[in-house]
């Protein structure tokens, strides 16, 4: 005889079993079974007393900040006020846009963005492979301090490095380049040179913190998979590709979705700092985000930098939404929603 067990049924049985006696549940009858709402339990009281000032923080300076999207449809008087100024529609955006600059700021934006994304990936997981090999407890925390030790070293420092190392008459690598009997290189008035600079000091100030996430997701891993690969005769190259990777993969797709959800906001205070607001290579170093800066400090025009900062915030989140399509359509299990 075949015994067929319906779950559904079996799991609004097993809660009303007593004395050996198995009652039959209303959601087994067909009624509607009612749901209770859970309540918050005492213990979590603490956490959400900890997790306040987080929320606080973030309303203050992430929702309250929302009312001044208006401003990207108003011509903005300061004796008017915000929300006494006239309305002027889409007069800011098509100003935006029809600036000789919109454009160029807006490719450099996402192709410098999209460059720092891959790199950091890419190097990030390269760094945290090797360092997943290193057995020597105290030679791995010392490689891991080393190279998330950047990651607070502010930017007006890291401006004041690259500076020490490009500056075009006692640089350090204009010293070793005429040490080398080659000559100067006036770094800050060649704009083709800065793509690589801002790549390599994007990648050495943010490797460690991608690193060590990729390292505690490695960590994680049971080496029991990995006996498995070496008991099939895998090699090393295999553990990585079919053990490390697949197990890694939902960090690497919500790194680069949230990557990518930023992808129209350049990080200001690499740019402003680095670069030093040097006119000679803002052909290549300009994006929307400097660019509103210096509309700002220039001309004060307040609407443009609010039709900017809205243009930026709805291409991210169209972004991120078509990003998440589409790995919930290769991959539903590692969408973000």
């Amino acid at each position: 005889m075949q015994i067929s067990i319906d779950f559904w049924t079996l799991n609004v049985i097993l809660p009303n079993v007593d004395s050996g006696t198995a009652k039959l549940a209303p959601a087994a009858t067909g009624a509607p079974a009612k749901i209770r709402r859970r309540r918050t339990s005492p213990s979590n009281l603490p956490l959400l007393a900890m997790s306040t000032p987080g929320i606080l923080l973030v309303f203050v300076f992430s929702y309250l900040p929302m009312a001044g999207i208006i401003l990207a449809f108003k011509n903005f008087s300061a004796a008017s006020g915000v929300f006494g100024s006239p309305w002027v529609g889409l007069a800011n955006f098509a100003f935006l846009f029809t600036s000789g600059a919109a454009w160029r700021i807006i490719r450099n934006t996402v192709f410098l963005n999209f460059l720092f994304m891959v790199a950091a990936q890419v190097c990030s997981i390269c760094v945290a492979l090797l360092l997943n090999e290193i057995y020597e407890r105290f030679v791995a925390k010392l490689y891991q301090s080393i190279l998330f030790f950047p990651h607070f070293i502010s930017f007006v420092l890291v401006g004041y490095f690259v500076y020490a190392f490009l500056n075009a008459d006692s640089g350090f690598v204009n010293n070793i380049l005429v040490a080398l009997g080659m000559q100067k290189v006036a770094w800050y008035s060649h704009a083709q040179y800065w793509t690589a600079i801002l790549v390599l000091v994007s990648l050495w100030k943010g490797l460690g913190y991608f690193t060590v996430i990729y390292l505690a997701g490695m960590v994680a891993i049971s080496p029991e998979y990995y006996e498995a690969a070496r008991m099939d005769g895998g090699s090393k190259r295999h553990e990585v590709w079919y053990v490390t990777l697949p197990f890694i993969r939902p960090l690497i797709i919500i790194n680069v979705l949230l990557t990518v959800g930023r992808i129209f906001f350049a990080n200001f205070d690499l740019f402003y700092n680095t670069v030093r607001d040097t006119g000679l290579i803002l052909q290549t170093t300009d994006v929307i985000d400097t660019y509103v800066v210096r509309s700002l400090r220039v001309l004060g025009d307040f609407n443009m930098a609010a039709a900017a900062g809205v243009f930026q915030a709805v291409c991210g989140f169209l972004l991120v939404v078509a990003s998440n399509w589409l790995v919930r359509r290769m991959d539903p299990e590692h969408a973000l929603f």
